[in-house]
């Protein structure tokens, strides 16, 4: 099978063009090439398809072979590699996916190579029986919750997949992501478990933040998370609804949800890592 590794942040994907290869078993497939000793190494696979709705499909699975609905960072590679390979030659390409048709605007060098791109995430969902997310009032900006003796405060959006996202007062870096990360997604109040991310407000117009993903672990960077924390700020009165740059451990996102059509517009880049053959089973 020919693959590509890709990332966006640091959020790196083995993506195979199943416009030309064929996958039987994509949930084992992604336990075995995400394993970053005995395959390939990454954070999930991305099937590239063929779509009856949209330009291609994007199928996307974590390490431990759950399907995820969606995945920004992933959603710009793909935006790339149909672009730059020539499948679909686009400024401006559509990828379907389980939360949506995603419309992704193409920013090219003077190479005409995709550098940075631009994805209409759409409206955030803070409906609490849509995210979804157990609780009494809906939009949910006060979910509390504890773990190892401390207790949290959530803000829950859903950008396609369920986010839960809280404010801390310390040094972001400096937190211990792990501990409570992989306590929160499975939380009672998550019935689908959540994606879990830790934010530091560093100004109304820049924030960092750390997340601890469902199925995955923590990662470098997570588009739809990024996307959650801005909304969460928005809905607080942290943020305004202005651009907004978010630092991650692998780099950085600007996010802006917008006042004109409600949608949230995720800029970033996407990079090839390699390519190459994998001879396991697939």
């Amino acid at each position: 099978m020919r693959f590509t590794k890709m990332h966006g942040c640091g959020n790196d994907y083995v993506y195979v063009n199943c416009f030309e290869e064929s996958v039987s078993s994509p949930q084992q497939l992604a336990k075995a090439v995400s394993d970053r000793h005995f395959g390939i190494g990454s954070d999930g696979l991305v099937l590239i398809l063929p779509s009856d709705t949209a330009d291609c499909r994007m199928r996307m699975f974590n390490p431990d072979g759950s399907e995820s609905e969606m995945c920004g960072n992933a959603i710009r590679c793909v935006a790339k590699y149909v672009y730059d390979k020539g499948i679909i030659h686009k400024p401006v390409v559509t990828v379907e996916t389980l939360a949506g048709i995603k419309i992704i605007e193409v920013h090219t060098d003077e190479n005409d190579i995709a550098q940075t791109l631009t994805v209409d995430m759409g409206a955030p969902v803070i409906e609490a029986g849509e995210v979804p997310v157990i609780a009494e009032t809906s939009p949910v900006t006060d979910l509390m919750l504890s773990a190892w003796g401390r207790e949290f405060r959530f803000t829950c959006v859903s950008m396609g997949n369920p986010h839960a996202v809280t404010f801390i007062s310390e040094n972001v870096s400096e937190f211990e992501v792990e501990k409570y990360g992989k306590v929160f997604e499975c939380d009672e109040h998550f019935p689908r478990r959540a994606n879990i991310e830790f934010a530091e407000i560093v100004s109304p117009e820049r924030l960092k933040m750390r997340v601890w993903e469902r199925g995955t672990g923590e990662t470098l960077a997570c588009g739809t998370g990024t996307c959650a924390t801005v909304a969460a700020a928005c809905l607080n009165g942290i943020c305004p609804r202005k651009p907004v740059t978010v630092e991650l451990l692998g780099g950085e996102l600007v996010i802006e949800w917008k006042e004109s059509d409600g949608h949230i517009y995720m800029t970033g880049p996407a990079e090839y890592t390699f390519e190459g053959d994998y001879y396991g089973k697939v």
